[in-house]
């Protein structure tokens, strides 16, 4: 972050809130005119410190809101087989994360689906299917606590 100064953090902090605000909605925020910070707001996602913009769907509305956190163990793990199992991974769409972890699991999934049956039905007919898969353990959410998108900038 050594290129990034206050108003740059700034701005990311307001757009991470709402990124639908306009150019001069966030100049006005920031206390700078249009020009400058829209010529900041290109740097920064030029420069990659800024993805991309998403609205943010409520999963239970949409019956996607059965929410489990799936450890996976692979049967053996090597470059070649990690770079296969995250090429599978990526193009389910049930699974919205996935992470390389260290421990006693090798990857950690976060799957939305919209209940038990269908879960049970994706273990068996998705993620059974994955040849290098060893084992996997569910974790069932029963609430959110807590479940932040901004990245806490200092």
């Amino acid at each position: 972050m050594e290129t990034l100064d206050k108003k740059d953090i700034e701005i990311l902090r307001i757009l991470q809130q709402n990124s639908r605000l306009t150019t001069k909605e966030v100049a006005q925020r920031v206390h700078l005119s249009s020009t400058p910070v829209f010529e900041r707001m290109k740097r920064l996602e030029s420069e990659g410190y800024i993805k991309k913009y998403v609205a943010v769907l409520d999963h239970q509305r949409l019956k996607c809101g059965f929410v489990v956190f799936c450890s996976v163990k692979l049967k053996e793990l090597n470059r070649e087989i990690a770079t296969e199992f995250a090429c599978t991974i990526k193009n389910i769409p049930e699974v919205v994360e996935c992470y390389n972890i260290s421990g006693d699991y090798d990857y950690l999934l976060k799957i939305h689906a919209p209940d038990m049956k269908y879960y049970q039905e994706f273990v068996l007919n998705v993620l059974g299917t994955i040849p290098c898969l060893g084992s996997l353990m569910s974790t069932f959410v029963m609430a959110e606590v807590k479940h932040e998108y901004a990245i806490p900038l200092r």
